[in-house]
């Protein structure tokens, strides 16, 4: 169907010439007929129908058409947002009528890449309505779509939202498989935000679960989920010392610190020896606790001597299992 026809099927037909319209939308393959529908006004009649969330197949439908038109075309995406269309999909993550939520969580995924939509999508309600449906949405890709478009506007949220996003994250990362990549993708972003927001650290080290789920990550996550969750370590045990060390040897993160000196990424490894050494001068009275430091010290003095190239892999990796029992 030409372009014409399209968008005076969308603006002014019926309900059926308006349902093969969108239909033709969402069937597009070529780029400059998304850029032609853009220009010629197919946006605003299909962001209207997104009202009609109770209209099932009429919404999902304007849904997947706005979708078609982002496809490669960068000014659809501005047209989009300048249209009214991001308060009405956020309203339809809200509203959980599957899959209509799931297809609005893709459909903000995608307008945030746009750099001209980010301000804008921050500041209003977007970051609240994700990061609650981050935390009740079931689904493994929607769970992944939404930490991308966190991070995509991280650089924008707003400091009363920041303590929100880190909590939320903590959460999904000590209920998920440490080494999923949910897991990888969210502690990537809480490593980004905290990195960039003392408000942000504070409320990760002060949340009850963070510092667990954070040594379970260094223990059973993925290389990268490790790397990650030990960043974030350094970054609480340095911002106070005196507070968090000893949470985090509560939480019995030396082997895992231990462990990933050893065999993790090159950053990994260079993080974690700097957390040992931060960890390294703690003390117990208690026999069993002052043997493992003993344990403790060698294994480091073993660590400081591999960066002269004289490490015993094996024997570390013994005294590393003696700390572990």
């Amino acid at each position: 169907m030409p372009e014409g026809r399209l968008v005076k099927a969308l603006s002014f037909g019926d309900h059926e010439a308006k349902a093969a319209a969108v239909e033709a939308v969402i069937h597009l393959t070529n780029k400059g007929q998304r850029h032609k529908l853009g220009d010629n006004g197919a946006i605003i009649p299909i962001v209207s129908m997104l009202h009609a969330a109770r209209d099932f197949k009429s919404a999902e439908s304007a849904v997947l058409a706005l979708l078609s038109l982002t496809y490669g075309s960068e000014r659809n995406k501005i047209k989009i947002a300048k249209s009214g269309a991001i308060p009405l999909l956020l309203n339809l993550i809200k509203s959980q009528i599957h899959p209509l939520d799931d297809h609005a969580v893709a459909a903000i995924l995608i307008l945030s890449t746009s750099p001209a939509n980010k301000p804008k999508m921050a500041t209003c309600g977007a970051i609240e309505i994700l990061n609650e449906s981050l935390l009740e949405n079931n689904s493994t890709q929607v769970k992944l779509d939404i930490i991308v478009t966190l991070h995509n506007l991280s650089p924008f949220i707003p400091t009363n939202l920041l303590s929100t996003t880190s909590s939320s994250i903590i959460h999904l990362i000590n209920e998920s498989e440490k080494s999923s990549k949910v897991v990888e993708k969210a502690i990537c972003l809480l490593e980004n935000i905290v990195s960039s927001s003392h408000l942000a650290l504070r409320e990760t080290a002060s949340t009850v679960i963070a510092v667990q789920a954070l040594v379970e990550t260094v223990e059973d996550g993925s290389k990268m989920c490790k790397e990650y969750a030990v960043g974030i370590l350094l970054m609480i045990c340095e911002s106070s010392r005196e507070i968090y060390r000893g949470m985090i040897l509560r939480e019995g993160a030396i082997p895992g610190l231990l462990q990933l000196s050893i065999d993790g990424t090159p950053r990994a490894k260079g993080i974690a020896k700097s957390l040992l050494r931060l960890l390294r001068d703690c003390t117990d009275e208690c026999g069993n606790e002052r043997s493992k430091n003993v344990v403790f010290e060698e294994v480091m003095e073993e660590i400081d001597r591999s960066e002269m190239g004289g490490i015993e892999l094996g024997m570390v990796e013994e005294m590393i299992a003696r700390l572990a029992t």
